[in-house]
């Protein structure tokens, strides 16, 4: 078996039998946390989006994001927790965003976060942030179907409201 390894001159070696350095290999997979079967039906709405979300953040005292992989039917292949964070901010890279989706082999995604203040309204940070996985989106190929905020009694979706972003 030939090994890839980085000889005494920094060069590459392949077929070395005395290794100085070998490079480290790693596998990727997706662990399911439970056994909970996915609704089957077609997410097409906010609506319905923010009703089968909204569990995921009843009680929490900080602000939460998580990521929803759909499929090409729209229909839900599963949840992820991207972050959460502190009374009034999540920190949340596209990189952390998409990793999950990508492994899932979802085809779309809605996301999802909570302001624990109750008023639903995107910050700034929340609008560039939008922009920013809606970009990271078309480029991977995953379409980012909705940002859903929830307050206490309304919610945001940045779909319905056109994509207000920066």
């Amino acid at each position: 078996m030939k090994t890839c390894t980085i000889n005494g001159n920094n060069q590459l070696d392949q077929s070395s039998s005395q290794n100085i350095y070998s490079l480290p290999r790693f596998r990727v997979s997706l662990v399911r946390e439970n056994r909970a079967a996915a609704p089957s039906l077609s997410i097409s709405t906010s609506v319905t989006a923010a009703a089968l979300l909204a569990p995921c953040f009843k009680g929490i005292d900080r602000e939460q994001f998580v990521i929803c992989g759909l499929d090409a039917k729209h229909r839900i292949i599963g949840l992820n927790i991207v972050s959460v964070g502190s009374l009034t901010l999540s920190i949340v890279h596209p990189r952390e965003v998409f990793k999950p989706l990508i492994l899932m082999n979802a085809c779309a995604a809605l996301c999802a976060h909570n302001h624990p203040s109750g008023d639903p309204d995107p910050s700034a940070e929340d609008r560039a942030l939008t922009a920013r996985l809606r970009q990271a989106g078309e480029l991977l190929g995953i379409t980012l179907l909705d940002h859903i905020i929830l307050g206490d009694d309304r919610t945001y979706s940045f779909a319905d409201h056109s994509w207000p972003c920066a």
